[in-house]
């Protein structure tokens, strides 16, 4: 390990100035480092900010001043990161981010940073991983799991945990919202400053959430084997010269180039979901699926094995040199043959069920649903060619009308959501059939059911939810994200499966609606057209309405009332005391 410097020279780089601030005013408190510049995440202001450095950094034998950049979760964080590496070579780059998802790490790693920690981590090891990477030594956060025994958490925890998580998804969707009204140009100054305040205000309310609700291990937290945190000292040495392509300023292709191989980019999504899969499958969804039915190991079981038939068949596929061009017109037979794949293997080919009518092969009863399975649950799962070409060639991923290419943060994010929910759409195309036709038979629910949900009664009750979701959501949900030009995709969350929408340009499923689903659309479309005039006639109204009750029928109610109470008065008076002046004996 390369010994650690006397003095060390920091350089911040965030785009909170609250937060620099205080990352300054703490560091201060440590004789060995010294704060010597900071600055925002403009690209501009950053490396003008490294210029700017003063002649003392560059005395004979002071080491380069560590940057320590702070990662805003977009592309743009990542961009700044590969100009700084190909402009200062020699200096360390530590990155600290909100969050230690694998993609993200992974795409700093290709940036050229020397290390990624959490911004919110312990103060003791943040000092400790600072000091490791102004010494030259590449320090990345790992989540090992380690072998750790399984524990159940309190209910009180849970509670804690879940308001936690919670709270702060509902920031992080303020934040990023606040973030896209802030690239706008147009903002007047005023404008700009009252956006930045409230970001200042969500980004403190953030840290108060994760803090005051903070529960003190993940092993407590949820029945899955401890994970560690501690810095993980990389074998490899972040080289000091690395090509790195020139910048554009619009299109993300060009701005960051993160080009992976086929097999890395392939490992990479399905680590990062395998990585979910073993913290918590519950469907938070607030809707029935299929597999809710299952145990949570063999649901688990069904995801994993459906992740590794996706692996057979991108194989097969590269193997037989498919065209790029094919793809599309092979999309329903690959979801067929994925769908075939994990039902053989999740039941046994040769299984046989013993029945009042004789013995049944299942898996062959199964397959004769292949038909209705692929109408409703395969053939809609969207972006399903998408992914496929995505991981074979590295096609770029169209996202909000932008490419973004192969490795790039935001276009792992959207592959590791679309895979997300194409496995939970086929395990539920898996479930569909069986419980079809086979929902009540002993055999199955000793093997495979939910303790919930094993009488007849409560099979029936989840099998007639089942079917109002598919009528709701054909008549009235899907055509309602056809017309706000919108996915929900099922995705995978470390606190269970949860919905995520995505943009998605639908004109053409839209003009082939027809009956219900098109009526639903008329409706809303008359809805936004009429409610906002309502509104404003209701207000009218309501106004109007309280200010006769309170300014002229309050007023006369309460000139009537002191009328009476003043005549009252003056008949008590006139009891005390008679109208001849003298009092009464």
């Amino acid at each position: 390990m390369p010994p650690i410097p006397s003095l060390l020279y920091l350089v911040l780089l965030d785009d909170d100035p609250t937060y620099r601030a205080g990352m300054r005013l703490w560091l201060e408190q440590f004789g060995d480092i010294q704060v010597i510049a900071d600055g925002g995440l403009g690209l501009e202001e950053a490396i003008a900010t490294v210029l700017s450095l003063p002649p003392a950094s560059d005395v004979a034998g002071q080491p380069a001043p560590l940057i320590v950049l702070g990662l805003p979760g977009s592309a743009h964080g990542f961009a700044l990161c590969q100009q700084l590496r190909a402009q200062f070579p020699q200096v360390p780059i530590l990155v600290l981010g909100t969050s230690a998802e694998p993609v993200l790490v992974a795409a700093t790693r290709r940036t050229g940073a020397t290390g990624f920690w959490l911004r919110d981590s312990d103060p003791e090891t943040l000092v400790a991983t600072i000091r490791q990477v102004a010494a030259g030594q590449a320090v990345w956060i790992e989540m090992a799991p380690a072998a750790a025994p399984l524990t159940t958490p309190g209910p009180l925890r849970r509670l804690r945990r879940n308001w936690r998580m919670l709270g702060t998804q509902q920031i992080d969707r303020a934040i990023a919202d606040l973030d896209k009204q802030l690239r706008d140009r147009r903002l007047t100054s005023l404008d700009r400053l009252v956006l930045e305040g409230r970001r200042r205000e969500l980004n403190a309310s953030r840290w108060l959430v994760q803090r005051i609700l903070a529960t003190p291990t993940l092993s407590a937290e949820e029945p899955v084997r401890d994970t560690s945190t501690e810095p993980v000292a990389s074998s490899l040495m972040v080289p000091q010269t690395m090509p790195v392509p020139a910048l554009a300023a619009t299109a993300p292709v060009e701005t960051l180039e993160t080009r992976m191989s086929a097999q890395s980019l392939r490992s990479l999504l399905i680590n990062a979901v395998l990585r979910r899969l073993g913290t918590s499958v519950e469907n938070q969804t607030h809707t029935p699926m299929e597999t809710d039915i299952l145990r949570a190991e063999r649901k688990q079981e069904l995801f994993i094995l459906i992740l590794r038939k996706l692996e057979d068949i991108l194989d097969e596929l590269n193997f037989s040199q498919v065209s790029i061009e094919h793809l599309p017109e092979k999309r329903s037979q690959l979801l067929r043959d994925l769908w075939e794949a994990t039902i053989i293997d999740f039941l046994g080919k040769y299984y046989t069920l013993t029945t009042a009518q004789g013995e049944l092969e299942l898996v062959g009863e199964l397959l004769d649903e292949a038909d209705t399975v692929q109408a409703e649950i395969l053939d809609p799962i969207p972006g399903f060619e998408t992914l496929i070409t995505h991981l074979l060639f590295q096609t770029p991923l169209i996202i909000d009308g932008l490419p973004y290419a192969a490795g790039n943060p935001e276009a792992l994010i959207r592959a590791e959501m679309l895979l997300s929910h194409l496995v939970i759409q086929v395990a539920n195309g898996v479930m569909q059939p069986l419980l079809n036709r086979f929902s009540d038979l002993e055999v199955m629910k000793q093997n495979f059911y939910n303790r919930r949900l094993i009488s007849t009664r409560e099979i029936e009750r989840f099998r007639n939810d089942l079917s109002w979701h598919y009528r709701r959501n054909r008549y009235f949900i899907e055509p309602q994200d056809i017309f706000e030009s919108r996915y929900r995709l099922l995705t995978f969350q470390f606190s269970g499966i949860q919905y995520r929408s995505i943009y998605a340009p639908r004109r053409e499923e839209l003009d082939q609606l027809n009956g219900i689903p098109y009526f639903v659309t008329l409706a809303l479309e008359t809805r936004d057209a009429i409610a906002p005039r309502l509104r404003s006639a209701f207000s009218v109204v309501g106004s109007s309405l309280v200010y006769v009750l309170t300014e002229v029928i309050g007023r006369g109610i309460g000139l009537v009332g002191r009328g009476v109470i003043k005549g009252v008065g003056n008949v008590w008076q006139d009891q005390r005391y008679p109208r001849n002046g003298e009092r009464p004996r």
